[in-house]
């Protein structure tokens, strides 16, 4: 049986505060996330940059298809990433690794400027992957960013994740990220954070 999309709240204590994941308004927060998607650092990475009939698009496959959905991290209320969870076994990621029925996924960007680089972003991921990793059909959480994004390497590995090997997806060389459930994360580090373009 494949993981299930995770539902419910999450909400989580971060050093900046209060982080909450929201499923994403397709109509309200469009506009926000097209102006995230502009921003060259994220451009780099997503490649969802243009019109925003381009990110109209991806959200529509998002939201018509059955595995994987897109949500909102706030921190105190104020949007500041954006998020896609997966069921790995039904994503064409599962063509490139040995993906087994229990694996969940995970992509991620930073938004706002702010948020980049001050160590925020292991501990967005640590929240996330531990609540996806609390559903009871999840056995592993997987991610995939680009090999050349290492403050996100850094990042994911600080979250508890660890690389198993690189591979070749059609748009980018990707290291394949692996959460187990008992692994235990590093201790923090204020120099590490996802950069705002990953798309792990």
């Amino acid at each position: 049986m494949s993981a299930r999309l995770r539902q419910g709240p999450l909400e989580a204590q971060t050093p900046a505060g209060v982080f909450t994941l929201r499923p994403l308004d397709p109509v309200a927060d469009v506009e926000m996330l097209h102006a995230w998607m502009n921003d060259p650092a994220v451009a780099r990475f997503w490649e969802l940059d243009g019109p925003v009939r381009r990110l109209v698009a991806h959200l529509d496959e998002q939201f018509t298809g059955t595995h994987s959905r897109p949500y909102f991290g706030l921190v105190d209320g104020e949007p500041m990433s954006y998020w896609e969870l997966y069921r790995a076994q039904d994503d064409r990621l599962a063509a490139y690794y040995e993906a087994r029925p229990g694996d969940a996924g995970l992509h991620l960007l930073l938004g706002p400027e702010r948020f980049r680089g001050v160590g925020l972003g292991r501990h967005l991921i640590e929240a996330v992957s531990r609540w996806q990793l609390d559903a009871p059909d999840t056995s592993r959480v997987v991610a995939e960013p680009d090999v050349r994004n290492t403050a996100s390497l850094r990042a994911f590995e600080r979250a508890g994740f660890r690389r198993t090997h690189d591979i070749e997806l059609p748009e980018k060389r990707a290291a394949l990220m692996v959460r187990d459930p008992e692994t235990t994360t590093a201790s923090p580090d204020p120099a590490d954070s996802a950069e705002p373009g990953d798309s792990a």
